[in-house]
Formats: C-alpha cells, sequence, structure tokens
C-alpha cells in the first residue's frame, strides 16, 4: 500500500511540475522540425550502402555510401540531425537527403560512412538518439561558401 502511494505521489509531482529544463528553448527550431522528431528521439538505426549505391534519393541527388547522409520518413530533406549510439555514446551530423527506413520498427537509416563513424558497421542495427538541428539562419551558410575538393 504504501508503494502505491509513493508512486500516486510522484506521479502527481510530474504532472504538476513545470516544463523540462531540459528541453532546449524553441526559439532554436522552427515548427517544421519541432513537430517531426521531439529532441532526443530514441529508437533503432540500420544502414545502407552498395545495394542502393548510385541510385537517385528522394531529394534527387545520387546516393553515395561514403558521405554522411541519412534516411528518415518524416523529417524534410536537407535537415541535419546529430545521430548519437547510445552504446559507445560515438555521434555524427548527417544530413536527410532520403525516405526510409522502409522496414517497421526503425527510425533512422544512416549511410555506409555514418554507420562507420557511429561504430556498428559490423552489427548492422543499434540503438540511436537523434538530435534535430537548427536550421541554418539567412546569413550563417551559404552554398558558395562550402569547403571545395581541390584534386591535384
Amino acid at each position: 500500500m504504501r508503494k502505491i502511494l509513493i508512486g500516486c505521489a510522484l506521479a502527481a509531482l510530474v504532472a504538476i511540475s513545470p516544463t523540462s529544463e531540459a528541453k532546449p528553448p524553441a526559439q532554436l527550431f522552427t515548427r517544421l522540425y519541432e513537430a517531426s522528431v521531439p529532441v532526443g528521439t530514441v529508437g533503432i538505426a540500420s544502414w545502407y550502402g552498395a545495394e542502393l549505391q548510385g541510385n537517385v534519393t528522394a531529394s534527387g541527388e545520387v546516393f553515395d555510401m561514403n558521405r554522411l547522409t541519412a534516411a528518415h520518413r518524416d523529417l524534410p530533406l536537407g535537415t541535419r540531425i546529430i545521430v548519437r549510439n547510445l552504446r559507445n555514446n560515438r555521434s555524427v551530423t548527417l544530413r536527410v537527403n532520403d525516405r526510409g527506413p522502409n522496414i517497421p520498427n526503425r527510425m533512422v537509416d544512416v549511410s555506409r560512412a555514418a554507420a562507420k563513424a557511429l561504430g556498428f558497421l559490423s552489427s548492422g542495427l543499434v540503438i540511436v538518439q537523434i538530435e534535430v538541428l537548427p536550421a541554418p539562419t539567412s546569413g550563417t551558410w551559404k552554398p558558395g561558401n562550402a569547403p571545395r575538393t581541390i584534386a591535384f
């Protein structure tokens, strides 16, 4: 009986407490991003590579398994996300350029390069946490300012 009373009291405290301070300020996210994925969403990630290498993604670009990209069902194409492997605490910033995963109960598919950086290339699946980065503001980034690769 005592455990039930303590549990009810704890539930009441949580219900009447103010919103968590762990959530970042709302002004960092647009409504579109906020509605798509709650901050710190946890789920299963898988990776894809050679079988789709060279195919056109939902964004219209050609899939390259050696780039840091991801597929997500709901996030807008072009969204930048931080994916953190909860087993080893490695994280990587990815850009959503495709739709998927097509397998139920999976939250995100990442490229082979991302799976390698996250340390789950051999296992194929891992539990991850996803955080959506704020959209760049108009003065911070422009396509022409991107780093360029110089061939020798």
